[in-house]
């Protein structure tokens, strides 16, 4: 269990800005249930949902960000819950490209790998195991996206979403699994202790040219079509 706990370089909970903000919020002297959630919700809605520079850069960096996707969010949910004392660990997959379209767009999307690097976080709360990937998306831009495509009461596929039930997914913690992209996995990589750990087997497969682009203009051109919907005035 010690190293379901473990900072790492990637889980930098001891970084001066991730200290500080567990100190501001008092995240340490809510009983477990409440750390979970409110930290849960922090990463969720306080750090927008955005494509950063890498996969791999450290939870300190995540932060000062203020955004990320669902590696990066991860990599901040865990280092925040360990920092309280919340034993964690990450699930990798890849998801199809699909679920990305509409977020990615025109020659973003089409030159895209057909297989996305995916994780979520899996928390150990009251003996039991929990999947929590419901953090990716940030309450302001799904409801913009609920209402953008309002005609949707069942499955949808696109814009960073893949969920059997779009008007309702399940995205808040109460003690029960959370999924916002679960839908578009199409293949497993099991369980890690550390985004380090996974990353060292399985990372983006993209070649050194569309990384370099990806880094220079595309996640730019993605993050610009993702503010758009979430300041849309519907």
């Amino acid at each position: 269990m010690d190293n379901l706990l473990q900072r790492t370089p990637m889980l930098d909970y001891h970084a001066a800005p991730i200290q500080t903000l567990i100190a501001q919020r008092g995240w340490k002297e809510l009983n477990d249930f409440h750390k979970i959630q409110k930290i849960y919700n922090f990463v969720r809605d306080e750090i927008l949902f955005g494509y950063n520079t890498d996969d791999s850069i450290p939870a300190s960096h995540v932060l000062k960000d203020g955004y990320g996707q669902c590696n990066t969010k991860g990599t901040l949910f865990m280092a925040l819950l360990r920092a309280v004392g919340i034993p964690c660990r990450v699930h990798g997959f890849t998801i199809d490209k699909r679920l990305q379209k509409g977020a990615m767009t025109g020659i973003v999307y089409w030159n895209a790998p057909r297989n996305i690097f995916h994780s979520w976080v899996e928390v150990l709360y009251d003996g039991k195991w929990y999947e929590l990937e419901g953090f990716i998306l940030d309450a302001q831009y799904l409801t913009k996206l609920q209402k953008l495509h309002s005609d949707c009461t069942g499955a949808f596929c696109g814009y960073g979403v893949a969920v059997a039930d779009f008007q309702h997914p399940s995205i808040n913690w109460n003690g029960n699994n959370t999924y916002i992209q679960s839908e578009g996995i199409n293949q497993d990589f099991g369980i890690y202790s550390s985004p380090d750990e996974l990353l060292k087997e399985h990372r983006q497969e993209m070649s050194a040219i569309k990384a370099f682009l990806y880094r220079n203009l595309g996640r730019h051109l993605m993050n610009r079509n993702v503010k758009s919907i979430r300041a849309n005035e519907i």
